[in-house]
């Protein structure tokens, strides 16, 4: 039996801790969106943790940038990117400040305001189908650059906020390579980095990296 949901917003300190440990605890958490269309809630089903300085995969491997900002900190603001021209995903700040790691939202349950989401989603086949992505999620919520720097630990009335939830037991949760993310061999098992809930039909499916071919 699911317990109900707790409502209490999670507090920044949840978030200052290292991105492995928060990865798999954010599952079965809840993200709401507040927009003028009304209000979503969903159920993280699925994550993928990215870690800065020790992780190739991340945005912030590099350096600092205009893009990658947020992920500096503070802990438990929303990282938005866009990606191959088309689309917006997010992701959740996680710290030390200054020390660049966050947690992509790849899937999730709308468990209220499926209405909205419907409207985003025209082209999901079912309720399932809503947030099953990444981009999915994004379009679903109706997130995009603009929210990119919100703080998801505010009080009401902001645009973000991370409830508590119901956490997944450790033995429901899943984990395995990040999708689309090179590692040794090309497939990503170095970083393991990919959790979600066992026989969740909203988790999205995997796929493994794809080596882009050089032009002769």
């Amino acid at each position: 039996m699911i317990a109900p949901p707790d409502r209490t917003p999670l507090p920044r300190e949840f978030f200052d801790r290292p991105v492995l440990e928060i990865a798999p605890d954010l599952l079965g958490r809840i993200l709401v969106r507040t927009t003028p269309d009304g209000t979503i809630a969903l159920r993280l089903t699925e994550v993928e943790a990215y870690d800065g300085p020790n992780d190739p995969g991340s945005h912030a491997y590099r350096g600092r940038t205009a893009r990658n900002e947020v992920m500096f900190g503070p802990p438990g603001h929303v990282y938005v990117y866009f990606t191959y021209g088309m689309w917006h995903c997010m992701n959740l700040v996680c710290g030390p400040q200054g020390r660049a790691s966050a947690v992509l939202l790849r899937a999730g349950e709308v468990v209220e305001g499926v209405e909205p989401a419907r409207k985003r989603r025209l082209s999901a086949r079912n309720d399932k189908e809503l947030a099953r992505g990444p981009a999915r999620l994004a379009t679903a919520l109706g997130v995009d650059r603009s929210l990119d720097g919100t703080d998801a630990c505010a009080p009401d009335g902001t645009p973000l906020r991370m409830l508590t939830g119901a956490p997944v037991p450790s033995d429901q949760v899943r984990s395995g390579p990040r999708t689309g993310v090179a590692g040794a061999g090309g497939d990503g098992e170095l970083y393991p980095w990919r959790y979600w809930v066992a026989d969740d039909p909203t988790v999205s499916p995997y796929r493994a990296h794809v080596p882009r071919r050089r032009r002769s």
